[in-house]
């Protein structure tokens, strides 16, 4: 495994969010190292048998489809009932896998055009969002599906009923995807943490009654909500394939009265492309202060498209005339869900700790890094800062019926064969809803010093 190459650190703004008083303090972002990822390779895999299945008492015998279709549709992320169903409905776990990965077949019968929903997350707040659905939509086809983030988050909270959020929506529908909107305010920012649990909650949501492409999930934001495209790039990448960010500013996260006071790691921008977009003379954020960060992007060959629109101030006059292009980078940058090198450094282990199959779960210093790379059967980790973490392993990428070999820091920890499991393949199939990035063996390692 070739050495990590250091980058030069470089500082860029501190900024506070739209509304909030301009502050444009420098300071340094730290960088750690960095790798660039490549494609993943599909391998052969071997399934463990489990055996047949009879319902409960009383109850009339259901197929493994009208299982699979019930997994899917519902929005609990344990449902441990039909998880028990499904293993017991499953002749082996090579039948439980395909099934699950070819998924439901989803009804025709549902709500197309414009609709609105409101989720409640376990403190009782509400979260508004309106999606928009092809009228032509058939429940056979896989659609792309774009979160649309707007700005001026220090509004108060939105009105029931009705709200400033809500309209405007004509120019945003499209026959080819689903487009959801969802709504922020000044005690939900795009960046706050209720938020990073939220947007993934009503993706799910939409995933369970629509045929969504998982791939093609992008994450487009105006002013603030540029910002908090930025956001999810940086803490939270794993559901989406690309970030838009326009007319916003990543230095409004390092503001501790606006943006949370994150640290921002570059490394975690590996792998998903970003397509930015800002006006050289916008009042808030002129192009010439996003540039210290476009040089970081550039140094670490983050992959990402930089426009600067000249004499352009802080509106989206502008979109017309990139709209091509846009959607260009779209179709050309699908997400890998299972890519062979995952890079990733967290200085937390509760939340934003993961990166696809890779999650961090003990820090011995912070921030940590951890760097993986796997090569057939042979799965080789850098870890800097970081004693325990955890592997999710898909059986279209490694062998099981041949020994997994794991390596840390030059050390041997692991090398024999992995069992897979059904517990294992249903728990992050519920909680991910994703029919191209499923589990069946998780490992959980500590570093050897």
């Amino acid at each position: 495994m070739k050495s990590l190459r250091p980058i030069k650190m470089l500082s860029f703004p501190v900024l506070c969010a739209q509304n909030f008083e301009e502050n444009f303090k420098l300071v340094n972002l730290p960088m750690i190292e960095i790798k660039k990822p490549t494609s993943s390779k599909l391998l052969n895999f071997a399934f463990i048998g489990v055996a047949s299945f009879v319902l409960e008492a009383g109850a009339a015998e259901s197929s493994l489809g009208d299982l699979v279709e019930s997994f899917w549709s519902t929005t609990d992320d344990s449902p441990i009932a039909l998880s028990n169903q499904l293993k017991e409905a499953s002749q082996d776990l090579e039948m439980l896998y395909q099934e699950l990965r070819s998924g439901p077949e989803y009804s025709a019968d549902i709500g197309k055009g414009q609709q609105e929903s409101v989720r409640v997350d376990e403190s009782g707040t509400r979260f508004p969002y309106v999606f928009l659905v092809p009228e032509s939509y058939e429940p056979t086809k896989k659609y792309p599906l774009e979160f649309m983030l707007h700005g001026g988050v220090s509004r108060p909270e939105w009105e029931p009923g009705g709200g400033w959020w809500r309209r405007g929506f004509e120019s945003l529908k499209r026959e080819d995807r689903i487009v959801v909107v969802p709504a922020s305010w000044d005690e939900a920012f795009w960046w706050h943490e209720n938020q990073a649990e939220n947007l993934p909650a009503i993706l799910n949501v939409l995933k369970a009654s629509y045929n969504i492409d998982e791939n093609r999930v992008s994450l487009t934001g105006i002013s603030d909500g540029g910002t908090g495209a930025y956001f999810f790039a940086f803490k939270q990448p794993t559901p989406w394939a690309t970030f838009l960010p326009y007319i916003g500013h990543p230095g409004v996260l390092r503001n501790a009265q606006s943006g949370g006071g994150y640290r921002l790691y570059f490394e975690n921008l590996m792998g998903r492309p970003l397509y930015i977009v800002n006006g050289e003379n916008d009042r808030l954020y002129p192009a010439a202060s996003v540039k210290p960060f476009i040089d970081i992007l550039v140094q670490a060959e983050v992959e990402h498209i930089w426009r600067v629109i000249p004499d352009g101030g802080h509106n989206t006059e502008w979109l017309p005339d990139e709209r091509v292009a846009i959607e260009s980078f779209k179709q050309e940058n699908p997400r890998d869900a299972l890519p062979e090198k995952v890079l990733w450094v967290a200085d937390r282990v509760d939340k934003f700790n993961r990166n696809s199959w890779v999650r961090i779960d003990e820090l011995s210093q912070t921030p940590g890094l951890i760097e993986v790379t796997r090569e057939d059967n042979v799965i080789a980790v850098t870890a800097r800062g970081v004693s325990r973490f955890t592997l999710l392993l898909n059986p279209e990428e490694v062998d099981f019926s041949q020994p997994i070999s794991v390596i840390v820091n030059g050390k041997t920890i692991l090398s024999e064969q992995v069992n897979q499991s059904a517990d294992t393949l249903l728990f992050w199939a519920s909680k991910d809803k994703d029919r191209t990035m499923l589990f069946t063996a998780e490992l959980n390692l500590e570093v050897v010093e």
